[in-house]
Formats: C-alpha cells, sequence, structure tokens
C-alpha cells in the first residue's frame, strides 16, 4: 500500500569509483543522492531533489569527475552521509513512503555505509526494484540500463547521465510509463469522482 496521493520516492545515488582499484583504504562512498517524488495517482514528477555527500574514507577521481561532472571541491561541500540519512528521513518520508531505484545498487550501497558508519538505514521496507519490472514489462531478455530503457520506451533522456537528480528524474519518467502500462506493481487505489449534480443515484 502507498501513503495517501500515492507519493512514491526515486532515488538514484552516485558514489566514488576508479578506472581500476581504489587507493589503498579507499572506499566507494555515496557522493550525490539524486531524489524524485512522483504522484502514482496523478501520473506525475512533482518533485526534484538533490543531496551532495562529503566523502570520509575517499575522495572523487578523474575518472569519477569525467563520469558524473562532480569535483572533490563540489562534493566537500556536502552534508556528512549520517545528515543525509536524516534528511532523507525527516525531509522526505524515507522511512514512510514507498521508494524505487534503476536495480538494487541504490539499496545495498545505502545497506553497506549505514552499516560502516553505524547509521540508522533511512528506508522502509518497500522498495521495487524499477529495472526488473521494466524488464518483464517489456519482455526483456536482459535487464537493460537506464540510458537503454529510455529509448526502448520512447523517451527523451532529460539532463546528464550519471548525474543523480537527472538520473532519478529519468527513472521516475519510465516509472510513469509503467504505470500507464498497468504494470507498477503498487499502485494507489483509483480516487472515485462524485456524480455529476443532478444524476440518479443507485439505490440497493
Amino acid at each position: 500500500m502507498t501513503e495517501p496521493g500515492g507519493l512514491l520516492n526515486v532515488i538514484d545515488v552516485e558514489a566514488t569509483c576508479w578506472e581500476g582499484q581504489p587507493p589503498p583504504g579507499a572506499v566507494g562512498e555515496i557522493i550525490e543522492i539524486g531524489l524524485t517524488v512522483v504522484d502514482l495517482g496523478t501520473g506525475e514528477r512533482v518533485e526534484k531533489h538533490r543531496l551532495l555527500v562529503a566523502p570520509a574514507r575517499s575522495a572523487v577521481s578523474p575518472f569519477c569527475t569525467e563520469l558524473t561532472g562532480l569535483t572533490q571541491e563540489e562534493v566537500a561541500a556536502g552534508v556528512p552521509f549520517a545528515e543525509a540519512c536524516r534528511i532523507l528521513a525527516a525531509r522526505h518520508r524515507a522511512g514512510e513512503r514507498p521508494w524505487a531505484s534503476w536495480g538494487d545498487y541504490d539499496r545495498h550501497q545505502f545497506t553497506r555505509q549505514c552499516r560502516a558508519a553505524g547509521t540508522t538505514y533511512p528506508f522502509g521496507r518497500r522498495h521495487t526494484n524499477a529495472k526488473a519490472v521494466f524488464t518483464d514489462a517489456y519482455g526483456l531478455r536482459k535487464r537493460p540500463g537506464m540510458a537503454q530503457a529510455l529509448r526502448v520506451a520512447g523517451l527523451p533522456l532529460e539532463g546528464r547521465h550519471h548525474r543523480g537528480e537527472d538520473d532519478a528524474w529519468n527513472i521516475a519518467a519510465l516509472i510513469l510509463g509503467l504505470v500507464e502500462r498497468g504494470a507498477w506493481p503498487d499502485l494507489p487505489a483509483p480516487r472515485r469522482q462524485p456524480p455529476p449534480p443532478g444524476s440518479p443515484r443507485r439505490v440497493v
């Protein structure tokens, strides 16, 4: 069941990464959280948010900057990871709303990083792997990346790929396409419209 209004959080994260192996002692850490709020009842993307997160055990590599556009200077001004989790819970009702991501990477990365940092996991249990739903809905043999899925669905790629806020926005568009096809698994009950004035009422 979704909350009243059928709101869904769509999450996409970017993390520190390297072309080869990470430097000694470094680990992949979330540096950007993109969040789009989808109203499943109205079929609209209603909010777009971005959180920059300062890494504690790694730095942004030139390869990561080329991929995401993010620099070490930019993310160093972000909030600590624990604070980002608190913001998700307090401002975006992450523990109450169902949420979705493209694949399970984002969910696993949050789980790993929360465990390592001793931080409370901000999300509830109602997660949907949008990539898996899309693959089944379109009868594909392999699970596509987000950009490929947009091409399959005939949708434009808005913004920059591998920028969390833009990827979340595009994933939300794919989810709304699945809603239109009746393929999304967590749809709110249809809203009943009142009868027009003067219309006959059925008496049982």
